[in-house]
């Protein structure tokens, strides 16, 4: 390949890698080297290579209509002639408040031929959660669709007093209809008008995106460098406005040749991505979109995930590539009716997103024949870091090796700088050429997370002697218990290990004697019974005391993320508002029995006496 002035090779023996020998040398699949090359480059020069070579091949499927790379790569170059018209250039962010569907992965491709920055916005939202990323990441164009799900969202933002601290200036707006296949087209407007939004009438801050592909295609691009910020992708943080982590089209296509490498074998052509993973998420835009993109693969996009569709979906469409969350792959393997459905067509499976229950890993693949791969990721790193090898030994339970070019060291809880022994628990620290940029507008943020050249990502866990990495849990979800360490995910593994229980949750409650103490949410599987009595006795011999969840709580559902990922970050606030509503109680109950003179002092200063 001949690499031109904005194209550059990471090499793992410059100064700016580790030297000398690393745990996982020696555990490496044949044929991949840890210290080659890495490939970083402008994103749009993947998709033109794909269109130039496999133009009449199939790049899209959209509920039953297909789009070729070579109609793709014509509604990319339209797109980027009608935005370039607008106004859009080099540094303009433009937010993409979309499912997946066509008009994500074009509208996406044109504002990278412009030098633009994306804005991931995840369509689920509330309505100030919108207008904060937009007035935080100032986005002065949107594309969305004419969903009422979606569009007033945005029309709210355009107000008068939301314009003040938003720089919306346009709005352009796909069509449903205009992407579905006849005669689902027909049958949709008449089925479903009720759920369409329509624009204002007569406003020209809003523009059809039919109007603005009207065009020859006639652009010009860009001169895009490596280090020029791609996406403002923010993330989910458990307090506070999400932070934009600025991911450069070096470092994205820096982790999309590394996961390319790791792939090896993998003929280009011949693979069909399942993308029920909303592509707003870093995952799905790496691992669906851009990988699928770089192996000239067919894209297979679910609008949104329900699990009969997409087993549906599975059977006739026929996937090989199929990324995933554990909560994910548990769903199918827990679906009723499963028996109807053939899903022999899955090669490979790569679960994020959360540690994968051996059950649900054991279980997939009994069900498919395919293998499913543990990996690890965060925003901070667009996102993959470490996966266990498609070639090569897997350990179960482990997230895997780092990816080529990418350093893992473990460092003490204690001493943020300081490296641990293998197989002794620490945060997870890294560096490689996927890693971040930093946070938009975020200097301090950027310093904490990025301490001399490594990101720490606030995540616990151990490496063993094969330079195999395990996850134990989030820094700030460790339960501290009386000065004792409780790990959530080492509960939650054990309760999981019940054949009775489909998903569980564990997290910290209040405790006013040991501060906190773990407490267990749980869903059982369809039609089976179990009381927290029995649970405990089973957890016996493989819970210490300290670890013994204090309080079960069995729930019909438990809460996820957008990408069907369990959250906690909604039990962990009922139960702090919960501990507040009744040590308020408590304290004004004291109040009266005792009268001003009798005041006793918050519990806070109390604590420990």
């Amino acid at each position: 390949m001949t690499l031109g002035p904005e194209t550059d090779l990471w090499d793992a023996h410059h100064p700016r890698a580790a030297q000398g020998a690393r745990p996982w040398d020696r555990s490496y699949p044949a044929g991949i080297a840890w210290d080659e090359p890495v490939l970083q480059e402008p994103l749009a020069l993947a998709l033109d290579r794909a269109v130039a070579a496999f133009g009449e091949r199939p790049c899209l499927d959209f509920l039953g209509r297909s789009y070729s790379y070579a109609q793709v790569g014509d509604l990319v170059a339209r797109t980027a002639k009608g935005l370039q018209d607008l106004g859009v250039a080099k540094g303009t962010r433009v937010a993409l408040f979309l499912p997946n569907t066509p008009y994500y992965v074009v509208a996406y491709f044109a504002v990278m031929k412009l030098g633009g920055i994306v804005v991931n916005v995840n369509p689920l939202y509330a309505e100030e959660e919108v207008h904060e990323l937009l007035a935080d990441s100032g986005a002065e164009f949107a594309v969305t669709m004419d969903l009422k799900l979606l569009l007033p969202k945005l029309t709210s933002a355009l107000a008068p007093d939301t314009r003040k601290k938003c720089a919306l200036k346009k709005i352009i707006v796909g069509a449903m209809g205009d992407i579905l296949r006849f005669p689902t087209r027909q049958l949709f407007a008449v089925a479903k008008r009720g759920e369409l939004a329509r624009p204002p009438a007569g406003d020209d801050r809003y523009l059809r995106f039919s109007r603005l592909i009207d065009n020859d295609g006639d652009f010009t691009p860009a001169e895009v460098g490596i280090g020029d910020v791609a996406v403002l992708q923010y993330t989910g943080g458990t307090t506070g406005l999400p932070k934009g982590a600025m991911l450069t089209h070096g470092s994205i296509s820096a982790n999309v040749s590394q996961l390319h490498t790791w792939f090896i074998g993998v003929e280009p052509g011949t693979q069909r991505v399942l993308a029920v993973l909303p592509l707003f998420h870093v995952f799905a835009m790496t691992v669906n979109m851009h990988l699928g993109i770089r192996l000239a693969g067919e894209i297979i996009l679910m609008p949104r995930f329900e699990i009969k569709t997409l087993l549906q979906t599975i059977a006739r469409r026929r996937p090989t590539f199929f990324p995933g969350v554990p909560t994910l792959f548990n769903a199918i393997l827990h679906y009723p009716k499963l028996e109807r459905y053939d899903l022999s067509c899955i090669e490979v499976c790569i679960s994020g997103g959360a540690g994968l229950p051996a059950p649900v890993h054991e279980g997939f693949e009994n069900l498919t024949g395919g293998r499913l791969f543990e990996g690890y990721g965060l925003s901070e790193a667009s996102p993959v870091v470490t996966c266990n090898p498609i070639a090569g030994s897997t350990k179960v339970g482990s997230i895997g090796l780092p990816l080529p070019g990418t350093e893992v060291v473990i460092r003490s809880l204690d001493n943020r700088d300081q490296e641990v022994p293998l197989g002794e628990r620490g945060e997870i620290c890294l560096r490689g050429p996927q890693v971040m940029a930093g946070y938009w507008q975020r200097p301090e943020a950027s310093a904490e997370t990025l301490r001399h050249g490594w990101l720490h990502t606030g995540d616990v866990g151990y490496m063993d002697e094969d330079g195999y990495t395990y996850l134990i849990d989030r820094l700030k979800e460790v339960i501290v218990s009386g000065g004792y360490k409780v790990y959530p995910r080492h509960v939650e593994e054990a309760i999981h290990r019940h054949p009775a229980v489909a998903e569980v949750i564990c997290c910290a409650k209040p405790d006013e004697y040991r501060g906190e103490v773990p407490k267990a949410f749980v869903r059982l599987k369809e039609g089976e019974t179990l009381n927290e009595e029995d649970l405990r006795a089973f957890l016996a011999d493989k819970l210490s005391p300290m670890e013994m969840p204090r309080e079960v709580e069995f729930r019909e559902e438990l809460p996820k993320t957008m990408i069907g990922k369990l959250s906690k970050k909604e039990l962990i606030a009922h139960e702090r508002a919960k501990h507040d509503e009744e040590r308020a109680k408590h304290a004004g109950q004291e109040q009266n029995e005792q009268g001003p003179a009798g005041e006793s002092p918050p519990l806070e200063e109390t604590k420990g006496l």
